[in-house]
């Protein structure tokens, strides 16, 4: 990220140049309208990182600048939340006086939320002792008297955790309140009021939805629990453990009876749906009881795998959610010949980068 390219009277600029190459991109695929969510153009990233400079008795955090090629002492961060930025004073504030806590302290890592709970993470290159515990309990004191906040000490091979290793986020979605277990190092959307149009969109394009949904790479059951009020059965995996204890949590929090979540990988899955292996996590499940007209896919950067792509087409609607169009691009490729797109959306999850989350509905072209 080029720092010095902050600039909120620059935002709707950079929405609309992104606009136009995503029409672009995928014009080969007549696509319709799209519909573009725009982000806040300030404190719109639940979660930062920054790493720590050690000069003299002064610590501070400080970020890499591409463009110029250098470090950049970085007190406050317009694209974090408001709740990091206070965080980041106070915190600060505690470390330069306090050896212990400061030495060979080299990133500190924050996760908030909407809801006003923040995890901060401190990454060293030793290994901490129980003076190190001591003293983190004290700064959680300390930092309690202003924040609702928990505390992670990492090291190599080592992770201390000061009373808990998540926040709990309530995110208004379509009027009703979703409550979401984030997990430290786990995956969530950074931009939290872009991920909640991303959920009401999802919403609104499997209203009045018939038969069951399928979700692959489903993390901590973040579309899989939204979207569970439009079908009869939703069946979702994930391979990721903490994910997987999250999603079961957010299944009970949010009091969804018709969600079954299995840790499996994408792959496997379509494996097993192939009948070409068996899996001992599928022991107990009925696959036959399942009638999942549509899937919904939000794979990693490097897109569907061709097994996972072949299993997709199987289905009579598909939601592509990408955080990559040149893998998307890809896929649509092989999709577009049995499947048609209905609706394009673009969703401004990290403004003043390039980079770009697209979803997509596609259905099954029906030949007369």
């Amino acid at each position: 990220m080029n720092i010095e390219s902050l600039n909120p009277d620059n935002y709707l600029i950079q929405l609309e140049e992104k606009h136009k190459k995503i029409k672009e991109l995928f014009s080969a695929f007549s696509i319709p309208e799209v519909e573009v969510f725009p982000s806040e153009s300030t404190h719109y990233r639940m979660r930062a990182e920054f790493r720590v400079w050690h000069e003299g008795v002064d610590l501070y955090y400080y970020m890499f600048d591409k463009e110029k090629q250098q470090n950049i002492r970085t007190e406050q961060f317009l694209p974090a939340s408001k709740l990091i930025n206070e965080m980041m004073l106070s915190l600060m504030e505690k470390l330069r006086p306090n050896q212990n806590l400061r030495h060979k302290l080299f990133q500190v890592d924050f996760l908030s939320t909407l809801s006003g709970e923040i995890l901060v993470t401190l990454l060293y290159h030793r290994q901490l002792g129980p003076d190190w515990i001591d003293e983190a309990h004290k700064l959680k004191k300390e930092l309690s008297l202003k924040f609702k906040v928990n505390l992670i000490g990492r090291a190599r091979k080592q992770q201390i955790i000061i009373d808990q290793e998540y926040v709990l986020e309530k995110l208004p979605v379509a009027g009703k309140i979703l409550t979401y277990k984030q997990v430290e190092n786990c995956f969530t959307q950074p931009n939290c009021k872009v991920a909640i149009k991303m959920l009401e969109w999802a919403i609104d394009v499997t209203r009045d939805s018939t038969g069951d949904l399928l979700e692959l790479y489903c993390g901590n059951g973040n579309f899989s629990v939204a979207l569970a009020p439009n079908f009869r059965k939703v069946l979702a995996t994930e391979l990721a453990k903490p994910s997987v204890e999250a999603a079961q949590y957010n299944i009970e929090a949010n009091n969804t009876k018709n969600l079954q979540i299995i840790r499996m990988s994408a792959e496997d899955f379509s494996d097993a749906i192939a009948q070409k292996r068996e899996f001992t996590r599928l022991k107990g499940i009925d696959l036959s009881s399942y009638e999942c007209n549509t899937i919904l896919v939000d794979p990693p950067r490097s897109g569907l795998d061709a097994n996972t792509l072949n299993l997709v087409q199987n289905y009579n609607r598909i939601i592509y959610i990408s955080c990559n169009p040149n893998t998307l691009i890809e896929n649509l490729a092989q999709l577009s010949l049995t499947h048609k797109v209905l609706r394009f959306a673009l969703f401004d999850q990290f403004p003043y980068t390039h980079h770009m989350e697209c979803g997509v509905l596609l259905e099954r072209i029906i030949l007369l």
